[in-house]
């Protein structure tokens, strides 16, 4: 008799009186505890319908394992192998070997590679039975295989464990020697799947918690008196320019600015991601590693990490040494498509990456490891990837812009999707959420849209450029009185009310000679505007310097 469930013999039988069908008793509760239905028949059961069995001693079959001479081998080696972590008795070695069993010193054992290895207690050797040699073969494709199953599980663990001081020297050596790519980006395995942790209610808690201060600070918040005025904007012109990247591969894709330390980072067509300290007006670093376009860089807090998502399908963190340069401390390969944006949490132990295969994903920023990640609930047929990120100021909420013209925005707690804006035309570019909290602005091929995130709507729309030229890159400065605005030239808006009109204060030619602006980013209060084009450069633009441009006396 065999159990209709699990099809092995029952310990404690019991009948279904209506179906006459027989069950393993806790399989069957079980089931009847989570369905009230048959498992078989599908008809509605319960515990009542149930008919206990009395049988006589069961004599269980041979199990699998030992009805062949290779399971038997299995089965002594895994049992010799736990005596010996028991201590058991004495292990030797034996090597197997057509037919014939002979005892080995360890050491001529091991460097063999033409032989089957068993560790196990002297007093078992008798109990082996040598099969043929296809015995022996099938068992050395067994371990082959046990074998190549643990090295991907090994190589899939790497890219969410920190690098080993070994792995730490040679990224060390690609993330400061400039322009040589990282040589062990190739060697890595490919990516599988992975079990997430999900985001807990610890963090849930530390992210509420956040949210609350940052809202008390809100209500107090004053614009700083230090702020560049209107008038000060309204004289912005050239002050530098930077080639930083390569004039073979030219385009700078994405900037970022630490306000704490002047320093500007940007990303490159060319694959390097370079930290430019504008005060000196030196390179403090140049990180290669990424095998194509960086398309995001972000610090973090006070710099001492530096995030960089590239077009690569793969996310770096790099981590500042004490020698000042950065070094890679993991690589992140949970993408399968290019990661198009990073954004970082306002409590700076998270961050979010956005992708191009339809995903963003959670980060846990001191361990690299992966806490969630968000599939949209698109047509399969007609995937939408990721295009544009940022979190809320306050930080639970998070927007998104897609290839398909579509802003979502996502309750970050619960990972669901709980707005959604349309009404643009061509991917979604950019995405900036203003500091008071309350107004979204998105930019895409037709325009730049302004969001009233009270009332989810749009109140305002910045059509600046024809029809072929495409709006690249929008963002609020840090105080939330400027709207920066980056496409076939720069313009500035000073940020007013719904109602109100958001007037342009500046506008600042491209002078790449592409026609192309990529990115716009304000520094500290306001003081100047740094922007990359399609050309290899980065441009600062700022206040002239009155006393500089004054013609000198004659001598």
């Amino acid at each position: 008799m065999q159990c209709a469930i699990s099809g092995d013999v029952p310990v404690e039988p019991v009948v279904n009186a209506k179906s006459g069908l027989l069950y393993e008793k806790r399989l069957i509760e079980g089931f009847i505890n989570e369905t009230g239905k048959c498992p078989v028949t599908g008809e509605p059961l319960t515990g009542d319908d149930l008919i206990p069995i009395k049988m006589g001693k069961i004599v269980k079959p041979r199990t699998v394992q030992t009805a062949s001479i290779p399971g038997m081998l299995g089965m002594f080696q895994n049992q010799g192998n736990s005596n010996c972590r028991n201590g058991m008795g004495s292990c030797y070695p034996i090597l197997l070997w057509n037919n014939n069993y002979i005892l080995h010193d360890r050491s001529s054992v091991m460097h063999s590679t033409s032989a089957i290895y068993l560790i196990m207690p002297f007093a078992w050797v008798r109990l082996i039975i040598c099969g043929k040699h296809d015995a022996a073969c099938r068992v050395i494709a067994r371990l082959k295989k046990e074998r190549d199953e643990a090295r991907a599980f090994l190589a899939q663990s790497d890219r969410q464990i920190p690098m080993s001081a070994t792995s730490t020297a040679a990224a060390n050596t690609s993330a400061v020697a400039n322009g040589k790519r990282a040589a062990d980006d190739d060697d890595l395995a490919p990516p599988g799947k992975k079990l997430r942790q999900g985001i807990s209610t610890d963090i849930i808690t530390e992210l509420t918690e956040c949210n609350a201060a940052l809202s008390q600070q809100r209500k107090r918040r004053q614009i700083p008196p230090t702020l560049a005025s209107v008038e000060e904007l309204g004289r912005y012109t050239q002050l530098s320019s930077h080639p930083l990247h390569k004039t073979n591969k030219p385009g700078v894709t994405s900037i970022d600015i630490l306000h704490s330390k002047d320093i500007i980072a940007t990303g490159g067509v060319d694959s390097t991601a370079v930290l430019f300290d504008r005060s000196s007006g030196q390179i403090r670093s140049t990180l290669s590693g990424h095998t194509k376009k960086v398309t995001s860089v972000k610090f973090v807090a006070d710099g001492g990490t530096f995030l960089t998502g590239s077009a690569d399908k793969t996310v770096r963190i790099w981590q500042e040494s004490e020698d000042g340069n950065y070094d890679c401390r993991h690589i992140l390969r949970d993408h399968t498509a290019e990661v198009q944006a990073v954004t970082v949490h306002a409590t700076n132990n998270y961050f979010v990456t956005a992708s191009l295969d339809n995903t963003w994903c959670f980060y846990d920023l001191s361990s690299g490891s992966c806490l969630a990640q968000v599939a949209a609930d698109t047509d399969s047929s007609n995937p939408e990837g990721y295009t544009a990120a940022a979190f809320h100021p306050d930080g639970l909420i998070l927007g998104t812009g897609t290839s398909g013209a579509i802003v979502k925005i996502w309750d970050v707690k619960s990972q669901a999707n709980v707005a959604k804006f349309d009404g643009h035309v061509g991917p979604v570019t950019a995405i900036s959420f203003s500091e008071n909290g309350y107004f979204l602005a998105t930019a895409a091929h037709d325009s730049v849209k302004l969001w009233d995130l009270r009332k989810l709507k749009n109140f305002r729309s910045l059509n600046l450029y024809d029809a072929d030229t495409p709006t690249n890159s929008v963002v609020f400065d840090h105080s939330g009185s400027y709207l920066g605005v980056a496409g076939s030239d720069i313009r500035v808006f000073q940020v007013a009310s719904v109602k109100a009109d958001w007037n342009c204060v500046k506008t600042l030619p491209d002078l790449s000679g592409t026609g192309r602006a990529t990115c716009v980013r304000f520094g500290p209060d306001a003081k100047y505007l740094a922007v990359g084009s399609m050309d290899r450069n980065l441009r600062i633009f700022g206040m002239p310097d009155e006393d500089a441009e004054a013609p000198q006396p004659e001598s």
